[in-house]
């Protein structure tokens, strides 16, 4: 008999996601009631089965022009308090529905400015919007507010960060190119969050290697890598027993926790596979290893279809899931007592009841 988790079974998981991108989530209905609401006629269809089609046929392209278009229809729809709250809130109906228990959500405050919206009315309508959806669905979220790398706003946004924090802000985070645009470009704005006590993860090791790494921990400290999957690049598989290099092992034995997104990881072409995902090698060895979605609505996924691929591929049972769930728990920004809680009072007596039901004979 094969007791491997099922789908149906890892959504009733008490999962936990770091990494996923608010503009990257979106309903496709919404995308089209809110295009219609604001006047926004650039999208490529007013169908939403067609737009959810033409979103995954974008994003599936191989070309990173394509890719980016997504997020321009996305974004261009999300330029009033009215909307970021209502997206903000489904995201929270949606993540609830998945499953998931304890959620970080991030997103650009600079990007949703473009009609005259403030960078602080920005971070209010998306908490409105988290904080109802998380009161009437049972799902705790924190936001990270994201800095574009290419840009020069990071100190403005980090200062929102710490500004917010105590409202629901629970982090700070940098994203875009990182060809070209070093994490090293915005060291004040990383200086000040550690002086303020805040936390913060770096997108790092996805489109570009270890120096990427290796300046996001080693010159800005950042807690967490968004994405880290290049860290494979510093691991020799060659011979019986893998070789860490020097900055693997120091990832490794400080337990800087990895935020990977295996479907988005292949379509942006940092893994061929699922199955030649090094999310697999990285679990051998024990590193911080977290599972993510990255953004739901471009990847055609959720964080149960993300854990039932690795299960696919690579064999995994409830304890490679409860490993993994546990790992992004301890990762998170929220303080250590609700870590706690969540981790002793829901994650491990919620992976307990669905592996005794597994393994109960049907009468």
């Amino acid at each position: 008999m094969d007791d491997r988790p099922t789908l149906d079974d890892i959504r009733r998981a008490p999962k936990v996601l770091l990494h996923d991108h608010l503009d990257g989530g979106l309903r496709p209905e919404t995308i089209v009631e809110l295009a219609r609401d604001a006047g926004y006629g650039e999208l490529p269809s007013t169908d939403p089965d067609s737009l959810r089609t033409w979103f995954a046929e974008a994003s599936n392209s191989g070309s990173l022009e394509r890719y980016l278009e997504t997020f321009s229809h996305t974004v261009g729809v999300m330029q009033s308090e009215e909307a970021l709250t209502r997206v903000a809130y489904e995201c929270a109906e949606d993540l609830a529905k998945d499953g998931v228990v304890y959620a970080e959500v991030r997103y650009a405050p600079e990007l949703h400015t473009s009609t005259g919206l403030s960078l602080e009315q920005v971070v209010e309508a998306v908490l409105a919007g988290f904080d109802r959806g998380g009161r009437e669905h049972g799902i705790r979220v924190g936001t990270l507010v994201t800095a574009m790398r290419h840009q020069a706003r990071s100190m403005e946004i980090a200062e929102l960060a710490v500004r917010y924090r105590d409202a629901g802000v629970v982090g700070f985070d940098i994203a875009g190119a990182e060809a070209g645009y070093p994490p090293t470009r915005h060291l004040d704005a990383f200086e000040y969050l550690q002086r303020e006590n805040a936390h913060f993860t770096i997108h790092a090791g996805e489109g570009f290697g270890l120096p990427s790494i290796w300046q996001a921990i080693q010159w800005c400290g950042a807690d967490r890598l968004g994405h880290g999957v290049r860290i494979i690049d510093d691991i020799e598989t060659d011979g019986d027993v893998p070789k860490l290099g020097r900055l693997a092992n120091y990832v490794r034995d400080k337990r800087i926790p990895l935020e990977m997104c295996p479907t988005s990881n292949i379509q942006t072409g940092a893994a061929k596979s699922i199955a030649e995902h090094p999310i697999g090698l990285l679990r051998d060895l024990s590193f911080r290893v977290t599972v993510n979605t990255d953004n739901r609505l471009m990847s055609g996924t959720t964080l149960s279809e993300e854990f039932a691929k690795l299960v696919e591929a690579f064999g995994y049972g409830w304890d490679e899931l409860q490993w993994f769930t546990v790992n992004a728990m301890k990762s998170a920004f929220a303080p250590f007592t609700d870590r706690l809680e969540l981790i002793n009072g829901v994650i491990k007596p919620g992976f307990a009841q669905l592996r005794w039901n597994k393994a109960r004979p049907v009468a």
